[in-house]
């Protein structure tokens, strides 16, 4: 059982089910795992206490880097929603597009998947064109002659840093992330013993 303050008078999994609400505020209206798994799905527990406090942990690390946004598959997702609402998803999807094209080891594999990506990605009037400059367009076009893991790299990183600069502080002052970010620091607060030996079954 959890036990908490009369300030907090929630079960676990009244506060878990909270939070997975307060979450779906960004995903709701989302299509995640659906372009060739390039973006990662939500990930949800709320069995125990503890999924919801590693939950609120996870949520506040968003806050101190962009790293460690996009080291999160929680915080992938929420920031690939808060994209989607201000029309410029397609910078993370090319960011996780570049992350996954790194991890392929046949060369064939290779050349095949990077056209792929330049045609949806980078070339002009492409469906999910990315705001690059011509030069590093054109860079990349010649990098597909002999492609490697690295013939993104370029574009990858100036996409990054647009989105570091540019999105991810308007994600953080969103009111939706603010919201999230109240939440897991009243969950934090909450002093709560939860027995993991007494799963809540759903």
């Amino acid at each position: 059982m959890c036990r908490t303050l009369s300030t907090f008078p929630t079960t676990c999994l009244e506060r878990a089910k909270e939070f997975k609400t307060r979450l779906g505020i960004f995903l709701h209206k989302s299509d995640l795992g659906s372009d060739n798994g390039n973006i990662y799905k939500f990930e949800w527990s709320n069995k125990h206490c503890k999924q919801s406090r590693n939950l609120s942990e996870d949520v506040l690390g968003w806050r101190e880097s962009f790293d460690l946004l996009l080291s999160s598959k929680n915080g992938v997702a929420a920031f690939h929603a808060f994209l989607k609402t201000e029309f410029s998803e397609e910078n993370l999807e090319f960011w996780l597009a570049c992350e996954e094209f790194k991890k392929i080891r046949s060369a064939t594999k290779l050349a095949s998947r990077a056209h792929r990506i330049f045609e949806e990605f980078i070339r002009s009037e492409a469906p999910k064109e990315v705001n690059i400059d011509h030069e590093t367009r054109e860079l990349t076009r010649t990098n597909l002659q002999a492609a490697t893991a690295k013939c993104f790299d370029l574009a990858q990183g100036k996409t990054r840093t647009l989105m570091e600069k540019d999105s991810y502080p308007r994600f953080l002052k969103s009111p939706a992330y603010q919201d999230l970010a109240s939440q897991a620091s009243a969950t934090n607060a909450s002093p709560s013993n939860c027995s993991l030996a007494e799963p809540l079954h759903t």
